[in-house]
């Protein structure tokens, strides 16, 4: 998209918003049309989307951003997943990338109403027992904050370093999932699939929702078919090749064939933004301006289908991210409603 003419915008003092939280259970005011979410930066610092200041940055700075969001009322935070990168996409990729449920239970206790995303976890990487039992006790220490969001993951020699079969990371994430939903809403889960057979234990402690919703990440179209066939939200991983609409269409489709009628989230990914006036380059494709003009571009997104979006602000360090961040919550999200 071309950018919009930038204007000044004048900060206001940030008060903390009720939101619902995505795919949750909690009574609340004021929803946005759509929901907000954001990938966390330096948890994961691939040269394909991070800002230059991320490489010398840490944990007080994490804390600090993680902090922002959910002050600013956004619906979730996310932290990715690699385990070990190999050395020829060592450079692109670089090596740094964060536990996931070690840093997702880390942002547990820093914040206290946000949603927790993992986009997403390779579940072929982990027995879906052992998946379960960690989202579960995150999901109950955290007061009912998790999403677990689950992709098939895509580096072949990550897959060989693991010991995973690459060419079976599709038929092995399906199972997962049938699995992991079993010990989500069984303490006692009797699941047989292809790959594993669970019956006679139990896992707890039980995760605080009622439902803990599970998003599927990727934009193929077997990432659809998962998606819409066991999931409870889409996660698109980059455009589909046949465009949002028709995937959208594809999904409900889908489910309608299926007799699936509980709430599905859709996700979207919003183009790089800055609220206000930038003096700086922020690079192709990103936008700026008022509040007003931000937000009819992703009120846009809402008259697609989307029910959340993720943005990404642009930023030069972690505090310019975190008054971003703040100027977002305030001067925008109210503007989506």
């Amino acid at each position: 998209p071309a950018p919009i003419d930038p204007v000044p915008i004048k900060r206001r003092e940030i008060h903390r918003r009720t939101h619902k939280p995505l795919g949750g259970t909690m009574t609340v005011t004021s929803q946005p049309t759509v929901g907000f979410g954001m990938q966390l930066p330096i948890q994961s610092r691939s040269k394909l989307y991070r800002e230059p200041w991320e490489d010398s940055a840490g944990q007080d700075e994490l804390a600090a951003i993680a902090r922002a969001a959910d002050r600013a009322g956004f619906s979730y935070i996310a932290v990715c997943d690699h385990v070990a990168i190999p050395r020829d996409k060592a450079e692109t990729m670089q090596t740094a990338w964060y536990d996931t449920v070690a840093t997702l239970g880390w942002l547990a206790a820093l914040t206290t109403d946000v949603r927790l995303l993992s986009h997403v976890f390779i579940t072929a990487y982990r027995h879906p027992l052992v998946t379960a039992k960690s989202f579960m006790t995150l999901d109950h220490l955290s007061g009912g904050r998790v999403i677990l969001g689950v992709g098939a993951g895509h580096v072949e020699g990550e897959f060989e370093a693991l010991g995973v079969p690459f060419a079976e990371r599709g038929r092995i994430t399906d199972d997962a999932i049938d699995v992991i939903r079993a010990a989500f809403d069984d303490e006692f889960p009797d699941v047989d699939t292809d790959r594993w057979s669970v019956h006679g234990v139990g896992l707890s402690p039980r995760p605080t929702q009622a439902h803990l919703p599970i998003w599927v990440g990727g934009s193929s179209r077997p990432a659809l078919r998962r998606a819409a066939e066991r999931g409870d939200g889409w996660l698109p991983q980059g455009p589909p090749p046949e465009g949002m609409e028709s995937a959208i269409a594809f999904l409900r489709q889908r489910r309608e064939e299926l007799g699936r009628t509980q709430p599905f989230a859709i996700g979207g990914f919003a183009m790089p933004m800055y609220v206000g006036t930038a003096d700086w380059d922020l690079g192709p494709h990103a936008v700026s301006g008022s509040p007003g003009q931000l937000a009819e571009q992703l009120r846009q997104w809402a008259a697609v289908g989307a029910s959340h979006l993720q943005v990404r602000l642009r930023s030069r360090s972690a505090a310019e991210l975190v008054d971003q961040i703040g100027a977002f919550g305030a001067e925008v999200i109210p503007l989506t409603r």
